[in-house]
């Protein structure tokens, strides 16, 4: 098991339901990339976890595919996952050949932005997406913008933006998007919002 070393902690990445469960995931390294911890990972899917079932998944800037394939693991039909970097891509290929959900995955090795529209193109719709872009780049509205141009959300679907702690929630066009709820951690946030 590839073994992240972040300051102080070590993370080790696994799978922590569902058909793949306790199977080890790689992440890319260095600072590039944020694995979500196994803590963090849990306390989020335990909220969603009557909404995963049978579920299409969107990851936008998925990293090392870890939510995506936890997604999938725990019962969603798909999940499409979008990533621009290479180390990044080689570990999302190499995660879903470990954990065989292959076949319920598509992998668009392109920025959000065109991801986000050619999925509009192709009439794309998901019941849960989630981004954890890079945190204090100012993704956020961005995120929400090209979202709400897109029309890939229906009135149902879970929208969930990972965080910095200290990032104001100012951002979300409350005329377009409603906040559901906060969840706070030590250092960061999900933020679930749905379109009006």
């Amino acid at each position: 098991m590839k073994t992240i070393s972040i300051g102080k902690e070590e993370l080790d990445m696994r799978v922590i339901a569902g058909k793949a469960r306790r199977l080890p995931l790689v992440s890319p390294e260095g600072r590039g990339t944020r694995p979500t911890t196994d803590r963090i990972k849990e306390t989020l899917f335990n909220i969603l976890q009557d909404d995963i079932p049978g579920c299409r998944f969107l990851d936008l800037f998925s990293g090392s595919g870890a939510i995506g394939i936890e997604a999938i693991s725990r019962g969603a039909k798909e999940a499409v996952f979008v990533e621009f970097g290479k180390e990044a891509l080689s570990c999302i290929r190499a995660n879903l050949k470990k954990t065989k959900l292959e076949s319920q995955a598509v992998v668009f090795p392109v920025e959000v932005s065109y991801a986000i529209s050619k999925l509009a193109r192709q009439q794309e719709t998901f019941d849960i997406i989630y981004a954890d872009p890079p945190y204090e780049r100012g993704f956020e509205p961005k995120i929400l913008e090209w979202l709400g141009d897109a029309k890939i959300m229906n009135p149902d679907t879970i929208l969930i933006l990972e965080t910095s702690l200290d990032t104001p929630v100012d951002y979300v066009d409350t005329e377009q998007f409603e906040i559901v709820r906060i969840k706070e951690y030590k250092n960061n946030q999900h933020v679930f919002l749905r379109a009006k």
